[in-house]
């Protein structure tokens, strides 16, 4: 037996001396550099006494030695346990202690916080900042840069990801070696990467998105990344005429948008751009076009399954959609009480089945067994509809449904009304407790400046689109809205602020 996924993502590269990462201030770091660097911390961990199958948690800013550290515990046969170095020690404790790490890698600074943290979880410690140095680099620098490869299956765990645990305690998502190769594999092919690609990489690197997409597709591929510490539009747009592909969240999008900076000429030799992790407007993808003369390619997907639909590399990138089910997944609308296949054009939950898809939550047998059918089906938690074309449209959250006076409201529809009003920058909808409703929209705006908002007027206005029950009961103003490390909306905290904004 070999080991799936570092034979395919790295093994192969040993000996290449091709450029891999190149950093924003002109250092390189090329293929083979990059291995032996990893080879060296999974003798470092194994040297720890970490064996196959533990768990390594990192709580570390984006370097390439972070990057590293996830190959040597791919090498190694260990679990890696990406972190937002933003968590608190306590939240860290919950991750901790739940996952039974072996290993907790955090940022110098955070030391003495993390310390109480590994005391109550008896696990050992290490640092590594920004930078990469640390006690963990110290130790790795000692060590050699060739590792005997350990054997690893399809189905043996390569990550475990805690999902946002937006609605209670986070949930470990076990992805598997099998999981995450084959998306990288699909995914490459449908985006057309090859070895003279050359991404900008300015995601982090502790989630799906930055971590297991970008990555290890560009591994695949054999290409290069400019590889950022962060998201710095200026810094983006300086370094934009190196790469050939972007991948970025919406805010990405917007932001560039915002810089007189960021013209046509600019763009004219870039191959791709994606967006993802959280919706697009459709007004973003417009003004995007008429810039650049580049559409952006939308696509779906979550920790659970990997990315599973993309709008088309050749063909109609559709605005407010987020394409089709990519070649190896199957996905289907289904009523979300009974299960049943709802035709296309109804709205209904969107269960996924593929390759992608994880293995089930940790030490949550029950959770799992709710949310992953036995015939591999996953209930996403997402409400959709398929058009007739084949497109899939995502309305909204299952838990952002609003029952209002027994009629269901998708605050989708209504965010797309809001959204288009002049002096509008965003909007976000909610369902909050009202005495004789149960529950009634509220509709949370941002302004864009250009204009006074007039709020009555405003609600006039969408009186003329929508029913009356679908109509917001209350609309407020707000200077921006809370988002999580990857650009979606945290309509809990809304949910939570406004939630007396009904009480008699």
């Amino acid at each position: 037996m070999a080991n799936l996924l570092y034979d395919a993502l790295f093994g192969r590269h040993i000996g290449q001396k091709t450029p891999f990462l190149h950093m924003p201030d002109g250092h390189v770091i090329s293929h083979d550099d990059f291995i032996r660097s990893a080879a060296r911390y999974a003798n470092t961990l194994v040297g720890l006494g970490s064996e196959a199958g533990d768990r390594i948690a990192v709580h570390i800013n984006k370097s390439p030695d972070a990057l590293a550290l996830y190959a040597a515990c791919v090498q190694a046969g260990l679990v890696f346990l990406p972190l937002n170095p933003a968590y608190t020690a306590a939240e860290m404790e919950y991750f901790v202690v739940n996952s039974g790490a072996r290993l907790l890698v955090c940022d110098p600074a955070d030391h003495d916080a993390m310390e109480k943290v590994a005391r109550r979880a008896t696990v050992r410690l290490e640092t590594m900042d920004a930078t990469g140095r640390g006690s963990l680099r110290d130790l790795a620098q000692l060590q050699s840069g060739d590792f005997t490869t350990v054997d690893r299956g399809p189905d043996d765990l390569a990550a475990l990801l805690y999902t946002s645990g937006t609605t209670g305690r986070s949930k470990g998502a076990m992805l598997s070696h099998q999981n995450l190769l084959s998306n990288a594999q699909t995914l490459g092919d449908v985006w057309r990467f090859t070895k003279a690609d050359v991404l900008l990489h300015a995601l982090p690197i502790f989630h799906t998105h930055g971590l297991f997409v970008a990555t290890n597709i560009m591994l695949l591929a054999g290409g290069a990344m400019i590889f950022m510490p962060r998201f710095d539009v200026d810094q983006l747009i300086r370094l934009m005429p190196r790469a050939t592909a972007l991948m970025g969240v919406p805010t990405f999008y917007t932001r560039l948008l915002a810089s007189d900076d960021f013209t046509a000429g600019l763009t004219a030799h870039m191959r791709l751009f994606i967006s993802g992790s959280a919706p697009l407007l459709a007004e973003t993808h417009t003004q995007f076009e008429e810039r650049t003369g580049h559409r952006i390619l939308e696509r779906y997907g979550m920790t659970e399954t990997n990315m599973t639909t993309s709008n088309p590399y050749d063909g109609p990138r559709r605005a407010g959609t987020v394409g089709t089910p990519l070649p190896d997944v199957e996905l289907k609308i289904c009523d979300p009480d009974t299960g049943t296949t709802l035709p296309d054009g109804d709205t209904g939950m969107i269960e996924v089945r593929g390759p992608g898809v994880f293995q089930g939550y940790w030490h949550m047998p029950e959770k799992t067994a709710a949310e992953l059918r036995s015939d591999g089906f996953f209930i996403t938690g997402d409400l959709g509809l398929i058009d007739d074309q084949g497109y899939v449209h995502i309305v909204g959250r299952d838990k952002d449904l609003i029952i209002s006076g027994g009629y269901n409201i998708y605050p989708k529809e209504i965010e797309l009304v809001l959204d288009t009003q002049p002096g509008v920058l965003e909007s976000a909808v909610i369902g909050v407790p009202h005495p004789d409703l149960g529950e009634a929209p509220l509709g949370v705006l941002v302004p864009d400046g250009s204009v006074d908002l007039d709020l009555d007027a405003i609600a006039g206005t969408i009186g003329q689109h929508l029913a009356r029950f679908k109509c917001p009961r209350l609309l407020v103003l707000a200077q921006d809205l809370p988002r999580n490390a990857m650009g979606k909306v945290q309509k809990n905290l809304l949910r939570a602020q406004y939630a007396s904004a009904f009480a008699p």
